[in-house]
């Protein structure tokens, strides 16, 4: 083999040129960049730094033979013409990678058996002896490229990939690999900053991923020093002469940098479970006397070590993947923002995101932003100098603000702060001073009235077209969608706008928000559980106590439009068999209950609301004489023979559950629906329909054979008044 040999070093997506630059200053020549990738010239030595210095490839691979080929029998030729014999023995193992597509080769499962069996079929002794196959440590990993025709075949020197240190046993929910950590360090200046005596800190740590890569750095610690397997390991071309000359400057440049005076190293994490872990894998790294890990929330982290000594930030904020997710992110980046200008001016901050418009709730702004990829995530490293002139925020603020003032089941104030005032843009101010004036007239009904939860704005302003309603303390946002003809990055910015003003206007604590985006939903999907938080909560209304959920459907459980028509079903039930059809999570059945209704009979498809009905039920003490039906209303309707004296309806618009049979329109199917109910309404009985389909219209039969009277105006609250058409609502009765 020759001493100048071809390598390719891969790497994730975004750090070709980072990866160029580190692979020149270690030796590599004729460095070029592809994509994922870099190529370049280098004797075995360079290649052997290259596999224990690099921070940022993932394999370093030594291309053994480039050709031409238009199919498979192409590829088996070209593989096999190499002298395997000069790479490993016969009773020897190895491994095949193979990627990319095209000349007849549609499945990189086909592909990678082509190359084994070349090499294998290059090998077999004349005793029959063979390589065999072992994926996991194998003395020769082979990688072949196909790529427009031309197959890259080469030796995997790095073995297992080049990112996975071995420090890290322990990992969080979704930790950035080690070799992308380093890089957004060295895209940020880290190794400048620490050569010049500076700090670091990152407020959410996880399990340390950054802090080890840049105490490494800093230690002038090679990050695969400590392996023991390597990909030439059982190369029948490894030099070990030249692999313990790398390996012995390595150590040296360890033991020195160790002994050096550490640098001052901090990281912060809110989650305690993550705190144990994070120690454990700083200590398998060896570099416990470097960095300390303690456990703290973001708006509380302190990463100055002194007055005087500058430093660098760096964290990867959590995307939200969850629903209601991007209301807490809002603050989570304000809060970042408010330490970074409290606690660590004139410093330098490096934020990893996937979100670059929350970096703008930082109140600072950006220098510079790159662009990475977190495996197929695209992302931005936001670059900050935290020093007055970048801030976009008023006059710094002086502490945290004090939740206990805003810890009551109403919120308590509804003057905001003005501190907090001042970090809101112009648009997101008139939006809180909204807010505000709903929150003064309606709060003074809603006490009147003992009104826990209410809706206190919905789209009152056009460009911020939410519904927010306060449920005793927290709040539910549900953003409407925006029309196509709205520009994407602007409705988001009024989003960020109103989730800032929310708890600013409504004086509730942040973590309280929960935000949800409504659209115009198919079939059941309105009803369809979203999350998994299963977090309940219990509001209390007219003398009911009633189970809400905000993180985990669409809807809460408890339809607020609805009050008075529940209310109005409480003061009437007494004495009467009620029927609550469609009955969703019994709401209306708890009020017939509470009213004193001789019997009550609820009817849904769903087994989840039918077990929410039963827990609001036994919530208030009430089991017997209430019996829940899991079944389809029309199927039900036509095989009852009961009576019932006092029946609420409230269907669905469109309904196209696997459990029933056909599909259910209101508009469509109204009439037999009302029929076949008010063939079970006892003599003198009450029936109360209602829908919030817009553009519904009864059928005129109806009327030519019920007394009908149109009470929609008499079931609308203060807090709906700004949107009555919410819902229809009728009385029926026989005549």
């Amino acid at each position: 083999m020759s001493d100048v040999v071809e390598l390719y070093l891969t790497c994730p997506k975004g750090l070709e040129g980072l990866l160029a630059e580190e692979a020149a200053t270690l030796g590599l020549a004729d460095v070029r960049e592809h994509t994922a990738a870099v190529r370049g010239e280098a004797n075995l030595e360079t290649a052997y730094r290259l596999c224990v210095w690099s921070r940022l490839a993932n394999r370093v691979l030594l291309v053994l033979k480039r050709f031409q080929m238009k199919n498979a029998e192409d590829l088996y030729h070209g593989v096999r013409e190499v002298e395997w014999a000069d790479h490993l023995e016969p009773t020897g193992t190895l491994a095949v990678e193979f990627s990319g597509h095209g000349s007849g080769i549609d499945n990189t499962h086909f592909g990678a058996l082509k190359v084994k069996d070349a090499i294998v079929d290059s090998l077999r002794a004349p005793d029959g002896q063979r390589p065999g196959v072992d994926k996991l440590n194998p003395d020769l990993r082979i990688h072949l490229r196909l790529d427009r025709g031309e197959a890259i075949l080469s030796l995997d020197l790095s073995g297992h990939s080049l990112h996975q240190r071995g420090y890290r046993l322990q990992q969080g929910a979704a930790p950035l690999k080690e070799n992308l950590a380093a890089a957004i360090l060295i895209r940020a200046g880290w190794p400048r900053l620490a050569a010049e005596g500076g700090a670091l800190a990152d407020p959410m740590c996880g399990v340390g991923t950054f802090l080890v890569e840049a105490a490494m750095i800093a230690a002038d610690l090679a990050p695969n020093l400590r392996r023991e397997r390597w990909g030439f390991s059982g190369w029948l071309g490894h030099v070990p002469a030249v692999w313990r000359k790398v390996h012995d400057e390595a150590s040296a440049r360890a033991r020195e940098g160790l002994s050096r005076k550490p640098t001052w190293i901090r990281g912060y994490e809110a989650d305690p479970r993550l705190i144990q872990p994070a120690r454990n894998n700083i200590e398998r790294a060896g570099l416990s006397d470097w960095i300390k890990v303690y456990q703290g929330e973001v708006a509380t982290f302190e990463p100055r070590p002194d007055q005087n000594q500058k430093g660098l930030v760096v964290c990867n904020p959590p995307y939200g993947e969850r629903l209601g997710d991007e209301a807490s992110l809002v603050y989570l980046y304000q809060h970042l923002g408010e330490r970074l200008r409290q606690a660590c001016l004139n410093w330098q901050a490096a934020i990893f995101t996937a979100a670059p418009d929350l970096g703008k709730r930082m109140g600072i702004r950006s220098h510079k932003q790159y662009a990475f990829w977190n495996g197929a995530l695209p992302c931005k490293l936001l670059l900050l100098d935290v020093i007055p002139q970048q801030f976009v925020t008023g006059e710094r603020r002086t502490g945290p603000v004090d939740p206990a003032s805003q810890a009551n089941d109403q919120p308590s104030s509804p003057a905001p702060a003005v501190a907090e005032a001042a970090r809101l843009s112009e648009g997101a101010q008139m939006f809180a001073n909204r807010l505000q004036k709903n929150l003064v007239k309606l709060g003074k009904w809603a006490r009147r009235e003992g009104i826990g939860c209410y809706r206190v704005y919905d789209a009152d302003m056009p460009e911020y077209a939410f519904a927010i309603d306060l449920y005793q303390g927290w709040v539910h946002v549900q953003e409407y969608a925006a029309p196509k003809s709205i520009d994407p990055q602007k409705a988001q910015a009024r989003l960020f706008d109103a989730l800032a003003a929310i708890p600013v206007a409504l004086g509730v604590d942040p973590k309280q928000v929960v935000l949800k985006r409504r659209e115009r939903q198919s079939g059941t999907r309105q009803y369809e559980r979203q999350g998994t938080q299963g977090a309940f909560m219990e509001v209390t209304e007219a003398g009911a106590r009633l189970l809400v959920n905000l993180t985990d459907y669409l809807d809460t459980g408890l339809f607020l439009d609805h009050r008075p028509l529940r209310t109005r079903i409480q003061r009437e039930a007494e004495g009467k068999r009620f029927l609550n059809l469609f009955c969703y999570t019994g709401a209306a059945t708890v009020h017939a209950a509470k009213g004193n209704a001789r019997s009550t009979t609820s009817v849904d498809l769903s087994r989840t609301y039918l077990d929410w009905a039963r827990r609001n039920l036994a919530l208030n003490g009430l089991s017997e004489r209430h019996q829940l039906v899991q079944s389809d209303v029309m199927t039900w309707l036509e095989a009852d023979r009961g009576e019932y004296d006092l029946i609420f309806i409230d269907p669905p618009t469109f309904s196209n559950s696997k459990r029933m049979e056909g599909v259910f329109d209101v508009q469509r199917d109204h009439v037999r629906l009302l029929d076949l109910a008010m063939a079970r309404l006892a003599t003198g009985g009450v029936l109360y329909f209602s829908n919030n389909f817009r553009r519904f219209v009864m059928d005129e039969g109806i009327a030519g054979r019920y007394a009908v009277e149109d009470i929609s105006r008499h079931t609308i609250d203060p807090d709906f008044a700004r949107n009555e058409r919410i819902h229809r609502a009728w009385r029926i009765q026989a005549t």
